[in-house]
């Protein structure tokens, strides 16, 4: 079933829209199905959950050689420099602190880390992300780090029983990332916008996501 959900869902996105299969608590064998069915990127929201199925499916599948892995949970700072380890790009940046942390660890590995910032599009008190008002600002701050990357925007935008709803907080991100990708800030280069899970990716799709990350959808419910 994960297979076929992975497949359906490939079939209908545009081209140039990347999926992420959204792991969290979801087990090795169930991560491998949907490689199988045609995942290349897994997002995890912990950075030990990640090394353990790392571990647990590095030999599996020889399709696990190609994957990335993105990491779309807060990050703890105490967690950074494994992350940096593990993640191929770090979606959920949302303060000068968490992206001050990261380039010290990516100097010491001697790389260049991919973030994304992270938006709190519907200004929830309970959700992290920068608010809209203030992501141009903390890019133009993050931009003069030496071993970041930002390449876009993320948002998760407030859950909803009808997707329709989640229109405007993807239409206001998507306005944030153009204002941004037209200012030149060194060190930025403004290609990835990620929005939408199972019940919205379509309307965050028509309002310009380019990649959206998928859980229930895949794997069924928890």
């Amino acid at each position: 079933m994960i297979k076929e959900n992975v497949r359906k869902i490939l079939n209908e996105l545009p081209v140039g829209v990347e999926l992420v299969a959204a792991a969290k608590t979801r087990s090795a064998e169930e991560i491998l199905e949907a490689v199988k069915g045609g995942i290349k990127i897994i997002g995890e929201n912990y950075v030990q959950e990640a090394e353990k199925i790392q571990a647990l499916t590095a030999h599996r599948s020889p399709l696990t050689v190609k994957i990335k892995w993105h990491f779309i949970g807060h990050l703890q700072r105490n967690k950074v420099k494994r992350a940096t380890n593990l993640f191929d790009i770090i979606e959920s940046v949302d303060c000068l602190a968490s992206g001050e942390e990261i380039n010290k660890a990516s100097v010491q590995e001697d790389k260049i880390m991919p973030i994304l910032i992270e938006i709190n599009s519907g200004r929830e008190e309970q959700k992290f992300g920068v608010l809209p008002e203030n992501a141009e600002d903390l890019v133009r701050k993050l931009s003069k780090f030496s071993n970041i990357k930002i390449m876009g925007l993320m948002t998760m935008g407030p859950r909803f029983g009808n997707p329709e709803d989640a229109r405007p907080y993807f239409k206001e991100t998507k306005k944030i990332f153009e204002r941004i990708k037209t200012a030149n800030f060194p060190n930025v280069e403004m290609k990835f916008l990620s929005m939408g899970m199972s019940n919205s990716y379509r309307i965050a799709i028509a309002e310009g996501a380019n990649i959206v990350r998928i859980g229930t959808g895949i794997f069924g419910k928890r």
